[in-house]
């Protein structure tokens, strides 16, 4: 608890450190300071803003997706929740108007559970927007899930997307899954238990973008730093208690900060380039510049905590024993075996330059569902994109997205033709 309290007590330190920063900076850029446009006004006044926003705290961030374009029109969406759970709420970017009589295929967004919000997937939902019925996992910050909602896990994870599919299913038709990078191992799980289980709501098809299948696979840096330490050693230096007063007070967890310190550390002189230029942007009033880098660093930095027990089990079972890659994972101690999947049509994409899930971890997945037709296969090497460019910016937009439309629609096709042709019989 002491790690906790320590980055609590950081924050409150500061905090009145922000505040006589924040109110220097209006001091010195009030219109009515005579000096307010010199080069040193602006220059302090830049060195301010970057201290008051290197240290304040980030909250959950606003999806900001009011609107959608189909067929040229602009057609408003309206965010519901639909389904909940404690560690989770599906939320349905439910288009309005005439776009709520389009009969598009529902697409599950899997969003990850690795310390950032599901808004990080922001471009992804809006990119699916205009020719799918857009559902996504918003998880909970497990800071803020009281003790008494119990624990949650990689199997309980994996209750989480079959109950899911399992409601969307009762809605209309079979879901088409897309799980980005962390849920490629829980949603694969998923997927074998239903097609094991010949369930009528087992997803048309799954689509695994950025996601460590086979760890062994062109190891990157996380899988090293997972592998390099015993499984002891996480939970003694990184697995704490939520401090009181959050809700979640003694809660174990793997805070987001830790995470955070993580992500920032493999790229550690490309944050701080882009924190020089934003100084400079600020200086010069390129507003245009800076409101992209603050757009940015407000998602990239708000985190959010992890249950230890999940987060245990993921460097365990996906990092260390790499269990579904040989063919040895349990789920509540049934052995899964993926070569049931035979109709579940599956997509896997990577990043050329992925710095976080190799190359072939992802292609993995082909090797495991050995009796899935190859009609029903496909796989996506994206040049020149790492791994946020494989489900973000303008190659996700205009050379990924539209092979994952393409292959979601395919299906969907297939899936009515055998239905019709079973109907005949």
């Amino acid at each position: 608890m002491m790690l906790y309290h320590a980055y609590e007590m950081t924050h409150a330190t500061i905090t009145p450190m922000r505040a006589a920063a924040r109110f220097s900076q209006e001091v010195i850029s009030n219109p009515l300071n005579p000096m307010a446009e010199h080069y040193s006004s602006r220059a302090v006044s830049a060195a301010l803003d970057l201290f008051i926003n290197a240290t304040r705290r980030y909250g959950k961030p606003a999806w900001d997706i009011e609107s959608t374009v189909i067929d040229g029109v602009e057609i408003p969406v309206e965010i519901e929740a639909v389904w909940s759970r404690p560690f989770c709420t599906l939320l349905h970017f439910r288009r309005l108007g005439a776009a709520a009589t389009r009969d598009d295929p529902p697409v599950l967004i899997v969003a990850p559970l690795s310390g950032h919000y599901a808004t990080l997937l922001r471009g992804t939902v809006e990119a699916m927007l205009p020719e799918h019925d857009v559902y996504i996992t918003d998880w909970t910050d497990a800071r803020e899930v009281p003790l008494s909602a119990g624990r949650f896990d990689l199997d309980d994870y994996t209750d989480y997307l079959i109950e899911i599919c399992t409601h969307l299913a009762e809605m209309g038709e079979r879901v088409a899954v897309l799980a980005v990078c962390q849920p490629g191992i829980p949603s694969l799980a998923a997927t074998t238990l239903m097609a094991m289980e010949d369930h009528p709501a087992r997803p048309a098809s799954l689509t695994l973008m950025g996601s460590p299948i086979d760890t062994a696979r062109n190891p990157k840096q996380p899988n090293k730093f997972a592998t390099d330490r015993p499984l002891s050693w996480f939970e003694q230096h990184v697995v704490v208690p939520v401090p009181w007063p959050n809700r979640g007070f003694m809660r174990r967890v793997y805070p987001g900060f830790l995470q955070l310190s993580s992500f920032m550390a493999m790229n550690v002189d490309r944050h701080l380039d882009a924190h020089v230029n934003q100084f400079k942007n600020l200086v010069r009033g390129d507003g245009d510049s800076s409101d992209s880098h603050r757009r940015f660093y407000d998602e990239y930095l708000a985190v959010m905590d992890l249950t230890a027990e999940f987060y245990l089990q993921t460097v365990d079972r996906v990092f260390q024993r790499r269990l579904m890659a040989r063919g040895e994972y349990r789920y509540r101690g049934r052995l899964l075996d993926p070569a049931a999947v035979r109709d579940i049509a599956l997509f896997t994409i990577e990043g050329e330059r992925d710095d976080i899930t190799g190359l072939g971890q992802t292609e993995a997945a082909h090797d495991l569902v050995v009796n899935l037709p190859t009609s029903e296969r496909q796989h996506y090497v994206q040049e020149g994109v790492g791994h946020y460019g494989v489900f973000n910016g303008s190659r996700w937009r205009n050379q990924i997205q539209p092979q994952v439309r393409d292959f979601i629609h395919a299906k969907r096709r297939r899936v009515e033709k055998e239905a019709l042709l079973a109907h005949a019989v």
